[in-house]
C-alpha cells in the first residue's frame, strides 16, 4: 500500500487533527511514515497566524519535491482555506482543501490526480460557512501526552486575527462523545490530555445553541479513570469563571496550569483589538488562582507592535506584566494579515521597534520563569517522565508545568514519581535528587 506523510505547522489543535486525520489513512490501508521516507502522499497541514507561517509552507513543499519528485502534494488547514488559489499556484502542490473538506481527504485522494508540470492545483475549498461539522480529534505522537480537542472556530472577531475566516464559527462535540474519546485515550497508556481548541471557554455550542458548559466537561472528565492528568491548553480571560477556578483547584486529575491570553496590558490597546475584557479582569484572574493555587502555573499570551500601540502604551503592558504573579511569556510580533480590521488602525508600529519590543518581553518571560522556578525549590509535587533523553537526562513536567530533569532511568518512562525539586540547572531545568520510591537519582 502506499506511504503517506504528515507535516503540521502552527498549534496544538493542528497537531490533534493531523494525527486523526493520519489513523484514517492507515484505517484505509495506508502506511503512515515519516516526512523524509519518500512517502508517495505528503499532507501539510498549515497554520496562518503570522507571514511567516505561509513562508514555512512554501519551504516545506520544496522540501517533499527533494524528497520524492513524483510524490503527491496535498494542502490543508488555515492558510488552505484562506489562500487556497494563492497556493494552488505553488510548484509542486497538487491538491488545496478546505476547512471544510480536510476530515474528507482520505475519501478524496484516490480521485486526485498529480497536478501537470507549470499547471495550478486541485482546488477543493468551499466557503467558511460550511465548515459547520464538528470532528473530534486528538494526537497519539507519544505515549505520554495527547492533545485533545475539544472545541473549534471562534465568534470573537478580534481585529488582528484570521481564524474565525480560517475556521468557522465556534463549535463543539458532545461531552458525551469527549469523555469516550477520553477512555479511549487512557485505553492506549497515555498518562496526561491537554485539551485544547480554538476559544475552548466557549465550548458547549452545537449548531448555534448552547447545550452544555466547559464546567460540565471538566468535570465530567474529572472523572475518567485511567487519566492521571488534564491540562487547559489556553482560556480567554473573561470566559474564566470563578466557578472554573474553584472547581480545578480542587479536583482530582487537573493541572494547577492555566494559559490565559492576555495579548495587551494597555486597556486601549485592548480596546483596538476588540478584546472582550480589560486589564482590571485579568488581574482579578490572576490573583483568585493565585489565592486557592499559590503553586499554580500561569502562562501568558501577549502581542507587541499592534497597529496603534504607541511606546506609552507599550511601557503600559511591560509595567501590567512586570508586577503580575506570572510565571511565563508567550509573546508573539504582531504582523499584518489580510481581511483584519487591524490594518486600519494608525499609527502602525515599524518592525524593528516591534523587534525590541518582543525582545524586552522575552527578557521579561525569562526572568519570571526563573522566579517561578526559585519557588518550587525545597518543595515536592509529582512528575510526570517522558522517553526524551538530553545530556544523559530524562525530561518530564510537572503538574503545575516545571520542567524537570533527572538521570536517565529507563523505569521512569511514562511514569509519575513524587520528586522533591533541588535546584536549577544552566539550561533552566530543574534538577531532582530524590525520587520517592526507594530510586535515588545522584
Amino acid at each position: 500500500m502506499k506511504k503517506v506523510a504528515f507535516y503540521t505547522l502552527g498549534c496544538k489543535l493542528n497537531y490533534s487533527e493531523s494525527s486523526s486525520i493520519g489513523r484514517m489513512f492507515e484505517d484505509k490501508g495506508y502506511t503512515k511514515v515519516e516526512f523524509n521516507e519518500n512517502p508517495d502522499i505528503f499532507i501539510i497541514n498549515t497554520c496562518s497566524v503570522t507571514e511567516n507561517a505561509d513562508k514555512k509552507c512554501r519551504k516545506i513543499v520544496r522540501e517533499a519535491q527533494k524528497i520524492n519528485a513524483d510524490g503527491y502534494v496535498a494542502i490543508i488547514g488555515c492558510y488552505a482555506q484562506l489562500k487556497p488559489k494563492e497556493i494552488s499556484e505553488i510548484p509542486g502542490v497538487d491538491a488545496v482543501l478546505g476547512a471544510a473538506e480536510k476530515f474528507r481527504l482520505v475519501e478524496l485522494i484516490d480521485t486526485f490526480e498529480k497536478a501537470p508540470s507549470g499547471q495550478p492545483a486541485q482546488v477543493i475549498a468551499s466557503t467558511i460557512d460550511n465548515a459547520v461539522e464538528y470532528h473530534t480529534s486528538y494526537s497519539l505522537n507519544d505515549r505520554t501526552r495527547t492533545f485533545l480537542k475539544v472545541q473549534d472556530g471562534c465568534d470573537y472577531p478580534c481585529a488582528y486575527c484570521t481564524i474565525p475566516l480560517a475556521r468557522g464559527k465556534s463549535r463543539s462535540d458532545s461531552i458525551e462523545n469527549i469523555v469516550k474519546a477520553a477512555r479511549d485515550i487512557a485505553a492506549r497508556d497515555v498518562k496526561e490530555i491537554v485539551l485544547t481548541g480554538v476559544n475552548i471557554g466557549d465550548f458547549g455550542l452545537r449548531n448555534g445553541v448552547r447545550e452544555e458548559t466547559f464546567l460540565d466537561l471538566i468535570k465530567a472528565l474529572d472523572e475518567v479513570e485511567g487519566i492521571e492528568r488534564f491540562r487547559i491548553s489556553s482560556i480567554e480571560p473573561n470566559l474564566l469563571t470563578d466557578e472554573i477556578i474553584e472547581f480545578v483547584a480542587q479536583s482530582k486529575r487537573f493541572a494547577p496550569h492555566f494559559h490565559i491570553p492576555l495579548q495587551s496590558g494597555s486597556n486601549k490597546v485592548l480596546g483596538l483589538m476588540k478584546r472582550r475584557y480589560k486589564r482590571e479582569l485579568y488581574a482579578e484572574r490572576v490573583a483568585k488562582i493565585k489565592s486557592l493555587m499559590p503553586d499554580c502555573c500561569i502562562g501568558v499570551d501577549v502581542i507587541v507592535g499592534h497597529a496603534g500601540e504607541t511606546k506609552e502604551l507599550f511601557e503600559e503592558t511591560y509595567h501590567f506584566l512586570n508586577e503580575l504573579e506570572v510565571s511565563y511569556l508567550h509573546v508573539f510580533t504582531y504582523s499584518e494579515r489580510e481581511n483584519t480590521t487591524a490594518l486600519a488602525i494608525r499609527p502602525v508600529v515599524p518592525k524593528t521597534e516591534r523587534a525590541e519590543r518582543s525582545k524586552m518581553l522575552h527578557i521579561l518571560s525569562d526572568k519570571k520563569k526563573r522566579f517561578f522556578y526559585e519557588s518550587q525549590i525545597g518543595k515536592e509535587g509529582k512528575v510526570l517522565f517522558e522517553d526524551e533523553v538530553q545530556n544523559g537526562q530524562m525530561l518530564g513536567f510537572t503538574g503545575n508545568y516545571v520542567r524537570v530533569a533527572v538521570k536517565y532511568d529507563p523505569l521512569l518512562i511514562n511514569e509519575t514519581k513524587e520528586v522533591r525539586y533541588d535546584h536549577i540547572n544552566a539550561e533552566g531545568l530543574m534538577e531532582v535528587t530524590e525520587i520517592q520510591e526507594e530510586i535515588l537519582i545522584h
